[in-house]
Protein backbone atom coordinates (compact mmCIF):
# COMPACT_ATOMS: atom_id res chain seq x y z
CA UNK A 1 0.00 0.00 0.00
CA UNK A 2 1.77 3.49 -1.27
CA UNK A 3 -0.25 6.22 -0.37
CA UNK A 4 2.04 8.68 0.44
CA UNK A 5 3.73 11.15 -2.03
CA UNK A 6 5.82 12.39 0.73
CA UNK A 7 5.54 13.18 4.39
CA UNK A 8 8.52 15.18 6.11
CA UNK A 9 9.15 16.96 9.08
CA UNK A 10 11.89 19.05 9.62
CA UNK A 11 14.43 20.61 12.43
CA UNK A 12 14.22 24.39 13.67
CA UNK A 13 18.15 23.62 13.91
CA UNK A 14 20.09 24.04 17.12
CA UNK A 15 24.12 23.08 16.78
CA UNK A 16 23.80 21.34 20.23
CA UNK A 17 20.53 18.75 20.09
CA UNK A 18 19.74 15.84 22.27
CA UNK A 19 20.25 12.18 20.97
CA UNK A 20 17.92 10.12 19.16
CA UNK A 21 17.89 6.85 17.73
CA UNK A 22 16.16 5.91 14.42
CA UNK A 23 13.99 2.05 14.54
CA UNK A 24 12.11 -0.14 11.84
CA UNK A 25 9.29 -1.54 11.94
CA UNK A 26 7.94 -4.18 9.79
CA UNK A 27 5.41 -7.22 10.08
CA UNK A 28 6.70 -10.33 8.32
CA UNK A 29 5.44 -14.01 8.63
CA UNK A 30 3.00 -12.30 10.83
CA UNK A 31 5.76 -11.37 13.28
CA UNK A 32 6.28 -7.58 13.86
CA UNK A 33 10.01 -7.06 13.41
CA UNK A 34 11.71 -4.18 15.23
CA UNK A 35 15.21 -2.92 13.92
CA UNK A 36 17.26 -0.09 15.20
CA UNK A 37 19.00 1.55 12.23
CA UNK A 38 20.67 3.69 13.73
CA UNK A 39 23.04 3.88 16.68
CA UNK A 40 21.64 5.74 20.44
CA UNK A 41 24.88 8.05 20.31
CA UNK A 42 24.06 11.21 19.17
CA UNK A 43 21.01 12.80 16.89
CA UNK A 44 19.19 10.74 14.39
CA UNK A 45 16.05 12.14 13.35
CA UNK A 46 13.39 12.60 10.62
CA UNK A 47 13.16 9.69 8.66
CA UNK A 48 11.97 9.42 5.17
CA UNK A 49 11.02 5.70 3.97
CA UNK A 50 11.63 5.24 0.31
CA UNK A 51 11.36 1.65 -1.94
CA UNK A 52 15.03 1.27 -1.54
CA UNK A 53 15.73 2.28 1.98
CA UNK A 54 15.34 5.60 4.76
CA UNK A 55 16.43 8.77 4.50
CA UNK A 56 17.33 10.97 7.52
CA UNK A 57 19.44 13.72 9.21
CA UNK A 58 22.17 12.55 11.36
CA UNK A 59 24.90 14.51 13.27
CA UNK A 60 28.38 14.75 12.06
CA UNK A 61 31.13 15.83 13.27
CA UNK A 62 32.33 16.56 16.98
CA UNK A 63 33.02 19.15 20.21
CA UNK A 64 32.06 22.62 18.82
CA UNK A 65 32.34 21.02 14.57
CA UNK A 66 28.80 19.62 15.28
CA UNK A 67 26.17 19.99 12.33
CA UNK A 68 23.72 17.80 10.54
CA UNK A 69 23.80 16.16 7.19
CA UNK A 70 21.77 13.69 4.80
CA UNK A 71 22.18 9.95 5.19
CA UNK A 72 20.86 6.99 3.32
CA UNK A 73 20.22 3.58 4.99
CA UNK A 74 19.72 0.99 2.50
CA UNK A 75 17.52 -1.90 3.12
CA UNK A 76 19.60 -4.96 0.93
CA UNK A 77 22.99 -4.02 1.96
CA UNK A 78 21.70 -2.78 5.85
CA UNK A 79 24.54 -0.39 5.07
CA UNK A 80 24.42 3.69 5.88
CA UNK A 81 26.27 5.92 4.42
CA UNK A 82 26.24 9.89 4.50
CA UNK A 83 25.01 11.69 0.87
CA UNK A 84 26.51 15.02 1.54
CA UNK A 85 29.10 15.41 4.28
CA UNK A 86 29.28 19.09 3.24
CA UNK A 87 30.60 22.33 5.44
CA UNK A 88 26.55 23.75 6.06
CA UNK A 89 23.69 21.59 8.00
CA UNK A 90 21.39 19.97 6.06
CA UNK A 91 17.97 18.59 7.29
CA UNK A 92 14.64 17.29 6.40
CA UNK A 93 15.72 14.86 3.79
CA UNK A 94 12.74 14.80 0.69
CA UNK A 95 12.62 13.51 -2.43
CA UNK A 96 12.07 16.08 -4.75
CA UNK A 97 9.43 15.06 -7.33
CA UNK A 98 11.08 17.15 -10.26
CA UNK A 99 14.52 15.62 -10.52
CA UNK A 100 16.42 12.68 -9.18
CA UNK A 101 17.56 13.58 -5.93
CA UNK A 102 16.52 14.99 -2.47
CA UNK A 103 15.05 18.43 -1.43
CA UNK A 104 16.41 20.06 1.79
CA UNK A 105 16.69 22.54 4.12
CA UNK A 106 20.24 24.14 4.49
CA UNK A 107 21.72 26.29 7.10
CA UNK A 108 23.66 28.57 4.85
CA UNK A 109 27.01 30.05 6.09
CA UNK A 110 25.27 33.31 6.63
CA UNK A 111 22.61 31.46 9.29
CA UNK A 112 19.23 31.86 6.37
CA UNK A 113 17.69 28.71 6.12
CA UNK A 114 16.73 27.81 2.45
CA UNK A 115 15.52 25.37 0.33
CA UNK A 116 18.25 23.51 -1.82
CA UNK A 117 18.32 20.51 -3.93
CA UNK A 118 20.96 17.81 -3.96
CA UNK A 119 21.15 15.38 -6.91
CA UNK A 120 21.46 11.22 -6.81
CA UNK A 121 23.93 11.84 -9.28
CA UNK A 122 27.46 12.86 -7.46
CA UNK A 123 29.01 14.61 -10.80
CA UNK A 124 26.38 17.86 -10.20
CA UNK A 125 26.73 20.16 -7.64
CA UNK A 126 23.59 20.73 -5.31
CA UNK A 127 21.79 24.48 -6.18
CA UNK A 128 19.29 26.52 -4.22
CA UNK A 129 15.78 26.24 -5.53
CA UNK A 130 14.18 29.29 -4.59
CA UNK A 131 15.90 32.83 -3.36
CA UNK A 132 13.58 34.53 -1.98
CA UNK A 133 12.03 32.24 0.88
CA UNK A 134 13.39 32.15 3.76
CA UNK A 135 13.37 31.42 6.71
CA UNK A 136 12.00 27.88 5.79
CA UNK A 137 11.67 25.35 8.51
CA UNK A 138 9.90 22.40 7.02
CA UNK A 139 8.62 21.78 3.92
CA UNK A 140 6.36 18.84 2.21
CA UNK A 141 6.02 18.74 -1.76
CA UNK A 142 2.22 18.24 -3.68
CA UNK A 143 0.97 16.61 -7.09
CA UNK A 144 -0.08 20.36 -8.66
CA UNK A 145 3.52 21.77 -9.09
CA UNK A 146 3.06 22.78 -5.08
CA UNK A 147 4.09 23.20 -1.95
CA UNK A 148 3.78 24.16 1.89
CA UNK A 149 6.55 25.24 3.74
CA UNK A 150 6.79 26.16 7.57
CA UNK A 151 8.41 29.55 7.22
CA UNK A 152 10.08 30.78 10.89
CA UNK A 153 8.34 33.92 12.42
CA UNK A 154 6.58 35.29 15.58
CA UNK A 155 4.37 33.02 15.14
CA UNK A 156 5.71 30.52 12.71
CA UNK A 157 3.13 30.21 10.21
CA UNK A 158 2.34 28.00 6.73
CA UNK A 159 3.32 29.35 3.31
CA UNK A 160 1.63 28.04 0.26
CA UNK A 161 3.03 28.33 -3.02
CA UNK A 162 3.76 26.61 -6.28
CA UNK A 163 6.80 25.95 -7.99
CA UNK A 164 6.95 27.81 -10.56
CA UNK A 165 6.49 30.77 -7.14
CA UNK A 166 3.80 32.81 -9.34
CA UNK A 167 1.10 31.89 -6.68
CA UNK A 168 2.19 32.11 -2.71
CA UNK A 169 -0.22 32.79 -0.06
CA UNK A 170 0.26 32.56 3.84
CA UNK A 171 -2.37 30.04 5.23
CA UNK A 172 -2.31 29.42 8.69
CA UNK A 173 -0.60 30.97 11.72
CA UNK A 174 1.09 29.21 14.77
CA UNK A 175 1.52 26.02 13.15
CA UNK A 176 3.19 22.47 14.48
CA UNK A 177 6.75 21.18 12.60
CA UNK A 178 5.00 18.14 10.64
CA UNK A 179 3.98 18.51 7.45
CA UNK A 180 2.83 15.88 5.16
CA UNK A 181 0.87 15.32 1.52
CA UNK A 182 -1.12 12.63 1.35
CA UNK A 183 -1.90 12.31 -2.41
CA UNK A 184 -4.79 9.71 -1.99
CA UNK A 185 -6.83 12.57 -0.30
CA UNK A 186 -5.90 15.35 -2.28
CA UNK A 187 -4.51 17.06 0.49
CA UNK A 188 -1.80 18.36 2.33
CA UNK A 189 -1.50 18.25 6.16
CA UNK A 190 -0.06 19.96 9.03
CA UNK A 191 -1.00 21.21 12.64
CA UNK A 192 -2.40 24.31 14.48
CA UNK A 193 -1.95 25.15 17.99
CA UNK A 194 -4.55 25.90 19.75
CA UNK A 195 -5.69 25.86 23.85
CA UNK A 196 -1.45 24.36 24.17
CA UNK A 197 -2.28 21.40 21.84
CA UNK A 198 -1.85 20.65 18.42
CA UNK A 199 -4.95 20.50 16.30
CA UNK A 200 -4.76 18.29 12.90
CA UNK A 201 -5.71 20.36 9.96
CA UNK A 202 -5.36 19.83 6.57
CA UNK A 203 -5.19 21.80 3.28
CA UNK A 204 -7.44 20.63 0.30
CA UNK A 205 -5.29 21.09 -2.77
CA UNK A 206 -8.04 21.54 -4.98
CA UNK A 207 -9.86 24.62 -3.31
CA UNK A 208 -7.12 25.24 -0.73
CA UNK A 209 -9.92 25.29 2.10
CA UNK A 210 -8.58 24.54 5.74
CA UNK A 211 -10.16 22.32 7.85
CA UNK A 212 -8.92 21.83 11.75
CA UNK A 213 -10.44 18.07 12.15
CA UNK A 214 -9.32 17.64 15.89
CA UNK A 215 -7.16 17.83 19.10
CA UNK A 216 -3.97 15.91 18.88
CA UNK A 217 -3.37 14.22 22.19
CA UNK A 218 -1.55 16.56 25.00
CA UNK A 219 2.13 16.85 24.17
CA UNK A 220 1.66 15.04 20.75
CA UNK A 221 3.01 17.22 17.76
CA UNK A 222 4.20 14.29 15.23
CA UNK A 223 1.76 12.11 12.98
CA UNK A 224 2.29 10.23 10.17
CA UNK A 225 -0.32 9.42 7.20
CA UNK A 226 -1.20 5.09 7.03
CA UNK A 227 -3.36 5.54 4.63
CA UNK A 228 -6.02 7.51 2.66
CA UNK A 229 -8.04 8.07 5.96
CA UNK A 230 -5.91 7.45 8.88
CA UNK A 231 -3.05 8.78 10.79
CA UNK A 232 -0.86 7.49 13.09
CA UNK A 233 0.84 9.02 16.10
CA UNK A 234 2.76 8.11 19.77
CA UNK A 235 1.81 8.81 23.52
CA UNK A 236 5.37 7.45 25.23
CA UNK A 237 6.17 4.21 23.66
CA UNK A 238 2.82 3.32 21.90
CA UNK A 239 1.36 4.04 18.58
CA UNK A 240 -2.42 4.28 17.79
CA UNK A 241 -4.24 4.88 14.64
CA UNK A 242 -6.89 7.28 14.44
CA UNK A 243 -9.30 7.99 11.46
CA UNK A 244 -9.20 11.43 10.02
CA UNK A 245 -13.22 11.41 9.02
CA UNK A 246 -14.30 9.76 12.09
CA UNK A 247 -11.91 11.13 14.64
CA UNK A 248 -13.37 9.17 17.88
CA UNK A 249 -12.16 5.98 16.18
CA UNK A 250 -8.91 5.67 17.89
CA UNK A 251 -7.16 2.15 17.67
CA UNK A 252 -3.64 0.93 19.68
CA UNK A 253 -1.52 -0.16 16.53
CA UNK A 254 1.78 -0.95 18.21
CA UNK A 255 3.62 -0.83 21.48
CA UNK A 256 7.11 -0.10 21.07
CA UNK A 257 7.66 0.64 25.27
CA UNK A 258 9.99 -2.30 25.34
CA UNK A 259 12.47 -0.78 22.49
CA UNK A 260 11.40 3.09 23.52
CA UNK A 261 9.92 5.04 26.01
CA UNK A 262 9.12 8.60 24.09
CA UNK A 263 8.51 7.93 20.36
CA UNK A 264 8.61 11.73 18.32
CA UNK A 265 8.41 11.22 14.32
CA UNK A 266 7.70 8.74 12.61
CA UNK A 267 7.01 7.60 9.16
CA UNK A 268 4.88 5.15 7.48
CA UNK A 269 5.03 3.70 3.73
CA UNK A 270 4.94 0.16 1.99
CA UNK A 271 3.88 -1.62 6.13
CA UNK A 272 7.01 -0.15 7.17
CA UNK A 273 7.41 2.08 9.98
CA UNK A 274 10.11 4.16 10.89
CA UNK A 275 10.23 5.53 14.32
CA UNK A 276 12.57 8.16 16.22
CA UNK A 277 13.44 7.18 19.57
CA UNK A 278 14.41 10.19 21.91
CA UNK A 279 16.80 8.99 24.17
CA UNK A 280 16.89 12.46 26.27
CA UNK A 281 14.19 15.38 26.49
CA UNK A 282 13.86 16.90 23.18
CA UNK A 283 12.76 20.00 22.40
CA UNK A 284 13.45 19.65 18.67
Amino acid sequence: MNYLTCCVTALLLPLSVNASQIFLAKAKDNVLQVTAITSDIGYHNQPLIAANGVYFTGEAGNGKNTQTDLFFYDFQSQQTRNLTNSSVSEFSPTLYPYDAGLSSVVVEPDGTQRLWFYPFDTSKKPQRLYDDLKPVGYHAWGAKDDMILFMLGEPHYLYYSDRASTHRQKMANDIGRSLSYNAAAHAFSFTVNADSQQWFTTLDDENKQVQRHFALPEQVQDYTWVDENHIAYAIGGKVFRRNVSNPTEIQPWYDFAEYCGQISRMNYLNETLAFVCEQRSNEQ
